[in-house]
């Protein structure tokens, strides 16, 4: 038994097995992380809950509502919804423009000249690939979270009714919608003002599934050649954020979620 196991012991079991809690619930009491609770529990001989069983839990105890079951809207709450969401993407895109802004300039002054010509070649080649067959880390997901039972679709279309947007990877059970998004969204590869253009697109993209319930998890693919190592890291970080939302579906304030490579 390690040392975690062994010093919250009870306070697991009673958590978990009594309360019936989710381990994303009791790592937040203990200030870690789920997998940390996973295994402790594991450890400690308790069988875990499985994906459905965990969801209708959380639904039965009320920590989240289920996120289709009785919706009917009128069309003034509909109007309502969509103004609150655009209100909420445009003032997140304010506030964060600044510093993302801010941040990008840095990482792009402090590249060479060759690393940067590296990067636009390497970028404008990505774009062209992807834009037929899909990334190398799209695959890689798509064939991971496949293996794992999460029964993702690729480049998924027709989520929005009369909308053309497509997303990378979608999981229909979780509503989450995985896009994997390069460097050129990030840092000012082809200038500033393209870079605000995707950031802002970026914005409205995602705040439109928001707004029709859907979870937009963004892979933010920083590094420029990954290894085998990198997109099993990458992976691990998406299906341990599926796991999360598994035990609690999030707020609509909460639904937009960003990982880094």
């Amino acid at each position: 038994m390690n040392r975690f196991s062994q010093k919250h012991k009870e306070f697991l079991v009673d958590q978990y097995v009594n309360q019936k809690k989710s381990t994303y619930e009791i790592a937040q009491e203990l200030d870690t992380y789920p997998n940390k609770v996973r295994r402790a529990l594991k450890t400690l001989g308790i069988d875990l809950r499985d994906k459905s069983a965990a969801q209708a839990q959380a639904i039965a105890s009320g920590r989240h509502e289920h996120p289709t079951k009785g919706k009917i809207r009128t069309e003034s709450e509909k109007i309502a919804i969509s103004n609150g969401m655009h209100s909420y993407w445009q003032n997140m895109e304010e506030d964060e423009r600044a510093r993302r802004s801010e941040l990008s300039k840095q990482q792009w002054a402090s590249m060479s000249d060759e690393d940067k010509a590296s990067l636009r070649k390497m970028a404008a080649e990505a774009v062209r690939k992807a834009s037929k067959e899909g990334s190398k880390i799209e695959k890689f997901l798509y064939e991971g979270l496949t293996e794992r039972g999460y029964g993702p679709i690729f480049h998924k279309k027709g989520l929005i009714p009369n909308e053309r947007m497509e997303v990378d990877i979608f999981v229909p059970s979780l509503k989450t919608a995985i896009e994997i998004d390069g460097p050129a969204h990030f840092l000012p590869i082809w200038g500033e003002a393209n870079l605000q253009k995707h950031i802002r697109a970026d914005a409205i993209k995602a705040g439109s599934f928001i707004n029709r319930g859907f979870i937009v998890l963004r892979v933010k693919n920083l590094i420029r050649n990954l290894s085998s190592k990198n997109m099993r890291d990458v992976l691990d970080l998406v299906v341990e954020t599926l796991s999360n939302i598994e035990e609690s579906f999030p707020p609509p304030d909460r639904r937009l979620i960003e990982i880094e490579t």
